[in-house]
């Protein structure tokens, strides 16, 4: 049986919890939270030593199996790449958390065309090729589920953030609309959907100066992750961790966007002292 096929059989590989960009920040916190719960881990990353360094330390704090895979989800041939790494280690992907992506602060126009091809390559190729190249798997068992990470910015529009905010956007609508067509297979479908995160993905995006991460609500990874493995337990389709953001994503619903899309251009276009 292949790695994305059937229920196994006895001496059959064993089920894993397959975590993208899981050497680091929200995707690390996910990993260990799953890994306490009682899942074994493959995580993925480009960068070796990285994976390496988180393995180690969830295996230490959790007792579980922990693997990694050095893959760039912006390359070809991920899924394949996946394959080999799920069957060298003996697993198939029972649980797949899509945290992997990259943001881009600063107008539009400002940026490099291969930087805005690489974020929807990470952002939306990679995520949409892995969750479409295990989903059948996961239904033809009846169980198993999928996470994907994306952002209450994907809920309106983000000047100076905008390419990032559209990418989570499509996170959001597509979990969404997928979770209907599976609904009663017994596989969960998830979207975390986070207010800012205390990581360093708003200092890799030159984004630090922005007034956004002024405000109050700013929460940890860890809290961020306990919210998702709690959320994805329950089955909610959008988990929003933190009070202001869940709050703030009920307001989102009902406030028009030629209001809400200046004042976020305020919030996220960087200050220059």
């Amino acid at each position: 049986m292949s790695a994305a096929g059937g229920r196994p059989e006895v001496g059959a590989p064993r089920p894993v919890c397959v975590v993208t960009g899981g050497s680091e920040g929200i995707g690390y916190a996910l990993a260990m939270r799953f890994a306490k719960s009682g899942s074994d881990i493959l995580l993925v990353a480009r960068t070796v030593t990285n994976l390496e360094t988180a393995a180690a330390a969830i295996r230490a704090a959790t007792g579980r199996r922990v693997e990694i895979a050095a893959i760039d989800l912006t390359g070809t041939a991920i899924c394949e790449q996946l394959d080999a790494a799920l069957e060298k280690h003996g697993f198939y992907c029972d649980i797949l958390i899509n945290n992997a992506g990259i943001g881009l602060g600063g107008e539009f126009t400002s940026h490099e065309t291969a930087d805005v091809v690489r974020l929807i390559d990470l952002n939306i190729r990679a995520l949409t090729e892995l969750m479409h190249h295990y989903l059948p798997g996961m239904l033809a068992r009846g169980d198993g589920g999928v996470l994907n990470v994306a952002s209450l910015g994907g809920m309106l529009p983000g000047p100076y953030q905008a390419a990032y905010y559209a990418s989570k956007a499509y996170v959001i609508s597509l979990t969404r609309a997928v979770a209907v067509e599976i609904s009663g297979s017994g596989v969960r479908m998830c979207v975390l959907a986070p207010g800012p995160v205390a990581t360093r993905f708003h200092e890799r995006m030159s984004a630090t100066s922005a007034l956004y991460l002024k405000l109050p609500g700013t929460i940890s990874a860890e809290r961020t992750a306990r919210a998702a493995h709690f959320g994805y337990r329950l089955r909610r389709t959008v988990i929003v961790p933190g009070l202001l953001a869940w709050i703030g994503s009920l307001f989102l619903n009902i406030i028009p966007q030629w209001i809400m899309a200046p004042f976020m251009g305020v919030l996220l276009k960087k200050r220059y002292r």
